[in-house]
C-alpha cells in the first residue's frame, strides 16, 4: 500500500494513506513511499527516491502531474518562508502542527502519484539495499544535534574573522545533513544549512565536542591505494602503504611523502612510471570493471564515465562505499549502547564514544579494517585527536 509520511522526524508520527491523514492506528501493510523517514521504519517498505537515484519530485514527475506539483511546491515554499521570518525552528516542531491539513492532503496525494510513477517506470538499482542502509544511517546523523561550543577555542578568538566564523558555526549549524547523491561516485556531500564537516577548516573542528566521553576516529591507511590492491586481488601490506611503496617500488630512493605524491600523480594524472606499472596493473582492473562506457564497482554502483576518469571514479567510488558499508555495520554494533556514529569524513568514521563501551572497541576496529590497515585516534574534541595504541 502506498503512503507518505507527513513529517520526516521520528517524533512526528503521521502518515497519509488513500486520502486520509493518520496520527495513530496506522493502516496495515504500508509498503511503498517516496523516501525514508523516522515515522515509518518497517524494513519491508521500499523507497522511490532510491529507485530514482536521488532525483527530486519534479524530476520524476510525469507531465500530467507537473502543474499540480508546481502549485503545491510553490505554496509549500511560501509556508517555509513564513516560518523562517517568524523564526520557527522546524527541528523543534511537527509540520502537521503548522500547516493546514487540507494542504497536506493535497501535497501528499501528488507525492503519492509521483511515487507510483517511479515504481512503475524505474528499475530497482542493484545496489538498492546498500543505498537504503546508508540513507537510514545518514537519517540518524541528520537529526543528531551536535555538541558545538567555543570553550577551549582561544586560538579562534584572536582574529575577528575567525571569531565571527566560529560563533556563526556554533549558532547556526547544529546538524550534519549529508546528501547521499551529491556526487556521481557516491562520495558524500553536505546540503545547504548543514554543519560543513567535509569542508570546514581543520581549526574549526575544535568547536565539535562529543556528547559522551570521547570522539574515536577510525581512518584507513592509504585507503585508495589499498582499494587498488583489493580490486587487483593483491595482498595488502601489513604496514604503512606509502612506506611500503617507498621501499618496494622506489627502492628507498624516495621518502614516504615523495612516494605518496609520485603514486597519486601516476594513478590519476596518467604520468608514466615503469616501477609502479610493474606492481600496480591499471589495465587488469579496468578490463574487469570498465566496458568503455560504464564502470561497475564491487558495490554494484554503475557510473557513466570516459576513459580518462574511469580508474579515478572506480577507486574513489569503491573506497567511499566501503567506508559507508562499514559505518552501517558499526552503527548496528552500537545499537542498545550509549556510543553512536557521530559523522563520516571521507575515509574516516567518527564515533561519539562512551567509556562503558570499551569492551567492543577492538571488535569495531577489526570490523572496520577487514583486510585493510587503519589507525584509531581519540580526543575530547574533533581537532585534537591522538593515536591509540590498542
Amino acid at each position: 500500500m502506498y503512503f507518505q509520511s507527513i513529517d520526516d522526524k521520528s517524533e512526528c508520527i503521521g502518515v497519509y494513506v488513500d486520502g486520509q491523514l493518520h496520527f495513530d492506528n496506522f493502516p496495515a501493510d504500508l509498503t511503498h513511499t517516496w523516501r525514508y523517514t523516522g515515522s515509518a521504519v518497517d524494513a519491508d517498505v521500499e523507497y522511490a527516491w532510491l529507485y530514482a537515484n536521488g532525483a527530486t519530485l519534479a524530476q520524476c514527475c510525469s507531465e500530467e502531474h507537473s502543474e499540480e506539483l508546481s502549485a503545491t511546491e510553490r505554496r509549500l515554499r511560501a509556508y517555509m518562508k513564513t516560518f523562517k521570518i517568524a523564526k520557527v525552528n522546524l527541528n523543534d516542531h511537527c509540520i502537521f502542527d503548522l500547516v493546514p491539513h487540507d494542504f497536506l492532503k493535497r501535497f501528499c496525494e501528488i507525492k503519492t502519484q509521483i511515487t507510483e510513477h517511479v515504481f512503475d517506470s524505474y528499475e530497482k538499482p542493484k545496489n538498492y539495499q546498500h543505498l537504503c542502509d546508508v540513507e537510514k544511517l545518514l537519517y540518524k546523523i541528520r537529526y543528531n544535534r551536535l555538541n558545538l561550543s567555543t570553550d577551549g577555542c582561544r586560538h579562534l578568538m584572536l582574529s575577528t574573522i575567525e571569531r565571527n566564523k566560529a560563533q556563526e558555526l556554533v549558532k547556526n549549524y547544529a546538524y550534519i545533513d549529508y546528501n547521499l547523491f551529491g556526487t556521481v561516485t557516491g562520495r558524500l556531500t553536505t546540503r545547504p544549512g548543514s554543519f560543513p564537516i567535509l569542508t570546514v577548516k581543520k581549526e574549526f573542528r575544535k568547536l565539535l565536542k562529543p556528547k559522551n566521553d570521547l570522539f574515536v576516529a577510525l581512518d584507513y591507511n592509504g585507503a585508495e591505494v589499498r582499494m587498488f590492491l583489493e580490486l587487483s586481488g593483491e595482498e595488502q601490506p601489513d604496514y604503512d602503504i606509502h612506506d611500503w611503496n617507498a621501499k618496494n617500488v622506489f627502492a628507498n630512493t624516495l621518502t614516504r611523502d615523495e612516494a605518496k605524491v609520485e603514486f597519486f600523480s601516476w594513478l590519476y594524472n596518467s604520468i608514466d612510471h615503469p616501477e609502479l606499472n610493474e606492481i600496480y596493473n591499471k589495465v587488469k582492473i579496468l578490463e574487469a570493471r570498465y566496458d568503455g562506457e560504464f564502470v561497475t564497482t564491487p558495490y554494484d554502483r554503475k557510473i557513466a564515465v570516459d576513459d580518462f576518469r574511469a580508474l579515478n571514479y572506480l577507486i574513489q567510488s569503491s573506497t567511499s562505499d566501503r567506508v559507508l558499508s562499514k559505518a552501517v555495520i558499526i552503527d548496528k554494533m552500537l545499537e542498545e549502547r550509549k556510543s553512536f556514529v557521530s559523522h563520516i569524513l571521507h575515509d574516516e568514521i567518527v564515533i561519539d564514544f562512551n567509556n562503558e563501551d570499551r569492551d567492543i572497541i577492538m571488535e569495531i576496529k577489526e570490523t572496520f579494517e577487514d583486510g585493510f590497515l587503519s589507525s584509531i585516534k581519540a580526543g575530547t574534541d574533533y581537532f585534537e585527536l591522538k593515536e591509540l595504541d590498542l
